[in-house]
């Protein structure tokens, strides 16, 4: 039997260290902004490519069912990553990097807020989406890894996971989706 344990301290300490160097102002930032366009009953559409595809649809559904589920105005979250059928579409008769920017030209408005999530901060497509977003004057939050990348510089907020290591860099952005649904939904003082 071969004994991993080291390798799985090692990773998982490093992953507590970027966790506690996360910028907590910030992150609060980003949930006022959310809370805001709930109340206003705009929008928020979510974006990611990869794993970053999986953490946008699980916001989607923590941010909708979760949160939602005991207010009275409700979070109406729209992932951009589900509609497979018009993103394979989009990508086979324009381009897959307007697979993101081309539905949000169908249905988006200033009011609303794009959440755009990359590991990396460069996914092509989700630069465009964030391009399109600020181009019609809607808010745009960024969830980004490494060094932040074009992302970092475009969006008006950003929750920046430092650190160049995708696994971590997705772990912290499922743990952001978490924090803001146990604080959102009232779950702080909540057993199980």
């Amino acid at each position: 039997m071969t004994d991993y344990t080291k390798d799985i301290r090692t990773y998982l300490e490093e992953e507590c260290r970027v966790i506690k160097s996360l910028d907590e102002n910030e992150i609060s930032i980003v949930m006022n902004v959310l809370e805001e366009t709930r109340l206003s009953g705009n929008r928020v559409f979510i974006c990611g490519n990869g794993g970053s595809a999986a953490t946008a649809s699980h916001f989607t559904c923590d941010f909708n069912k979760g949160i939602s589920y005991s207010q009275k105005v409700k979070y109406n979250f729209e992932c951009l990553n589900d509609n497979v059928p018009m993103m394979m579409a989009i990508a086979n008769d324009i381009s897959y990097e307007d697979i993101f920017s081309e539905p949000l030209k169908n249905k988006m408005h200033k009011e609303d807020v794009l959440l755009a999530i990359s590991g990396s901060g460069n996914s092509a497509n989700v630069v465009k989406a964030v391009e399109y977003a600020k181009e019609i004057g809607a808010t745009t939050i960024g969830l980004v890894g490494y060094d932040g990348g074009k992302v970092k510089e475009l969006v008006d907020h950003c929750i920046h996971v430092k650190i160049d290591n995708m696994q971590i860099v997705e772990d912290v952005h499922m743990i952001m989706d978490h924090v803001m649904m146990f604080v959102l939904s009232g779950m702080k003082g909540a057993n199980g």
